[in-house]
């Protein structure tokens, strides 16, 4: 945050740290704004990584560039946008000053619990009264190849945890217990026995994947007193969080028994559909990459589910192929595309006068 915030302020933003701890650790956030007239256009991001991990062959946090790659974490997802962003803005400052404002808004909790991050940056933006006009967050949105894929949605995500109470007995008397594996089987099956939609044209059909059953018995004679599963929803927008979770409460009572159900909503589906950003950014990925990016809604779930409810969003970053892995890297040469990208949709959005 820090060499971003000095690189910003180099080229004339004026910058805003916004911190906040209500989900636990004090989160560093910055929004940066470059101009005070409309429109503002805005790119999203953040600089928290995952893990490192094992299996490096290189430092993790070195930077090193091996056989025209950058490796190192962070690289993919998604530092090398932010980067690629910056010195985007800095070409587009050589021909004079833009029409309108550049804002970047980035967070340091993505990749955890999203509580203190994005969504407190757009809150004190509301308080202030400053708008956004459109953004692009910068996800390693590709693949494969740069500019394979943008995103214009996302799916949302459901987890939930379900405890089946019984009464714990001896296995020789079965009749004299309440056995709840059965019963959790049964609603599993139900959960499970039909697909939860077939997509539409901008959705993938919404998954429903078992992540654990657990009884924890070690005794090959007792019955248990209880029985927990867990399980994770990708939806699309022919669902909503809330109706799912009268989907699962109600298989739930079918099957009937004391049962416990947890539900939590990490994000919901969003879609930004295809319009003048989108179109734009296309254009531009076409004429520096020579290929028409999928407008995409596939993968797991973004900080651009935030950003909807202020402006159109898209998502367009560098290949993903290695994010999250040992030895994360991207092409030097795709980072030099991504800023020609980049530059072209500023210089039709915002710039120069």
């Amino acid at each position: 945050m820090d060499v971003l915030t000095g690189a910003l302020v180099g080229l004339g933003f004026t910058c805003h740290r916004v911190e906040s701890a209500s989900g636990g650790p004090l989160i560093r956030n910055l929004y940066a704004r470059l101009g005070k007239e409309g429109p503002n256009f805005c790119f999203a991001g953040h600089t928290d990584v995952v893990p490192v991990g094992k299996g490096w062959t290189a430092e993790p946090f070195a930077g090193e560039v091996v056989d025209g790659r950058l490796v190192g974490r962070g690289a993919a997802d998604m530092k090398g946008a932010i980067a690629c962003f910056v010195a985007a803005v800095a070409r587009l400052l050589e021909d004079g000053t833009p029409k309108g404002s550049i804002s970047l808004l980035i967070t340091g909790d993505e990749e955890g619990p999203a509580v203190d991050g994005t969504v407190k940056v757009l809150d004190w933006l509301a308080a202030r009264g400053e708008t956004l006009d459109g953004c692009i967050v910068g996800e390693p949105t590709n693949p494969r190849l740069l500019g394979e894929m943008m995103k214009i949605g996302r799916r949302g995500s459901l987890n939930c945890r379900l405890t089946v109470l019984g009464t714990q007995g001896h296995s020789a008397y079965p009749h004299l217990a309440d056995n709840p594996i059965p019963r959790l089987l049964d609603i599993l099956r139900r959960l499970t026995e039909n697909p939860l939609d077939e997509g539409n044209a901008h959705f993938q059909a919404s998954t429903l994947a078992l992540t654990t059953v657990d009884v924890g018995n070690a005794a090959t004679n007792v019955i248990p007193a209880e029985a927990r599963a867990g399980f994770n929803i990708r939806f699309n927008d022919m669902h909503s969080g809330a109706s799912l979770r009268a989907w699962i409460e109600g298989i739930v009572a079918e099957a009937g028994g004391e049962v416990e159900v947890v539900v939590e909503i990490s994000g919901e589906s969003f879609l930004t559909p295809p319009g003048p950003l989108s179109a734009r950014l296309a254009e531009a990925v076409a004429a520096e990459t020579g290929l028409s990016p999928d407008l995409s809604t596939t993968g797991g779930t973004s900080d651009a589910r935030f950003i909807k409810n202020f402006c159109p969003v898209v998502e367009f970053g560098l290949v993903g192929q290695s994010m999250h892995k040992s030895d994360e890297q991207v092409a030097v040469a795709d980072l030099e595309t991504l800023t020609r990208i980049y530059h072209r949709v500023l210089k039709g959005e915002v710039g120069p006068r």
